[in-house]
């Protein structure tokens, strides 16, 4: 199954008015497809200028990007790790995603009521934060009481690292913090760690939603946002939905970067999104480039030649026997394949190569 974000947020700061321009592939380009695998779940497509510089060189029959998948989670309210409100099915679908993006509301409007009565986007994350935090501090305790016995009498190793990871993050949740500000330094500490799912260790992007005149520059609910998440492991995005959506209505991508330049932003906060929930899944993108096609092929950021060879095709990488590859500087540069041999810039690879971003690949196998 396809990595996953999930947007998650109180009611009314939106959540869904920016899920729904993310839905509308137009907002990006012209042509490639926004797809639905459930009414929450958007397959869309990650801009990516570098698809379109190679395409004006080899001039291929089509294009083809890579995705991400974005999953629209129900609004949350307070009690939701006791089942308030739609609270356990909050959590399930916020456990089964890979990443979060938590949209705040950093913008003032008499005519959008917020569910505590003021806008307060600091209070605001904390409420969600202690949601999450309680359910995975439940978490946490009944796995403790499962391997307490084992990990203090017996001599069973694997139950003293699990006990030691759970006793830390105990910790740290009971003082209010999340589950990813707790780091491990062995690999059988952090194994045990990703195998307990919790809620507050998955990576986070704080997505600030501010009023059209502070798209550019932020505000004082942006700056409170940023001084309130020092020391957590997580970034912000400005993004201005209502922008966004005006922006998605426009029919042409001409119109559409018009618009962006009257109001002074170089590109819109939906495709920055899109690459920010892309970046923050551990994602990073290779190319193949022909006439027939040029393609962008995603893989875990660190992935070896052998393990992005079997992205196209499992017999890729069984029979993987060496990669040939070209730097996208270099492919651009001198125009070409034939003129990047010519000057001797293709390298040619190993079982051991880390794939790098932007990498144009071609894989020699034998099965």
């Amino acid at each position: 199954m396809a990595l996953q974000c999930g947007i998650v947020g109180l009611p009314n700061v939106g959540k869904s008015t920016l899920f729904n321009c993310l839905s509308n592939a137009k907002a990006q380009s012209a042509n490639f497809p926004f797809c639905t695998i459930e009414p929450n779940v958007g397959v869309i497509t990650v801009p990516d200028e570098r698809l379109n510089q190679l395409a004006e060189i080899i001039n291929p029959q089509r294009i083809v990007p890579t995705t991400v998948e974005i999953v629209d989670i129900a609004g949350l309210v307070k009690g939701a790790s006791k089942g308030e409100g739609l609270g356990n099915k909050f959590l399930a679908n916020i456990r089964e995603t890979d990443a979060i993006l938590h949209v705040l509301r950093c913008f003032d409007d008499d005519n959008i009521t917020h569910v505590d009565g003021t806008v307060d986007p600091v209070r605001d994350k904390e409420i969600i934060d202690t949601e999450l935090q309680l359910k995975d501090l439940e978490t946490v305790e009944a796995r403790i009481q499962k391997v307490a016995k084992q990990a203090q009498t017996g001599g069973d190793k694997a139950a003293k690292q699990t006990y030691e990871v759970l006793l830390r993050y105990k910790e740290a949740l009971e003082k209010g913090l999340n589950a990813r500000t707790v780091s491990f330094e062995t690999k059988d500490e952090q194994k045990i760690a990703r195998e307990l799912y919790l809620l507050t260790s998955k990576p986070v992007l704080y997505v600030c939603n501010v009023d059209e005149g502070s798209a550019l520059s932020g505000n004082q609910h942006v700056e409170a946002v940023r001084k309130a998440i020092e020391g957590e492991d997580a970034d912000i995005l400005v993004v201005a939905a209502k922008i966004e959506s005006e922006i998605a209505e426009l029919e042409t991508y001409e119109e559409r970067q018009m618009f962006l330049a009257e109001i002074g932003l170089e590109e819109s906060g939906v495709a920055r999104l899109i690459k920010a929930a892309y970046s923050l899944l551990g994602l990073e993108t290779y190319f193949t480039a022909g006439v027939q096609e040029v393609r962008a092929w995603t893989y875990p950021k660190g992935s070896k030649a052998p393990q992005c060879a079997g992205v196209i095709h499992t017999d890729f990488e069984k029979g993987f026997i060496r990669a040939e590859v070209i730097k996208f500087a270099d492919f651009i540069h001198y125009r070409g394949e034939a003129a990047v041999r010519e000057a001797g810039k293709m390298a040619v690879e190993g079982k051991e190569y880390v794939v790098q971003d932007g990498d144009i690949m071609h894989f020699r196998f034998n099965v």
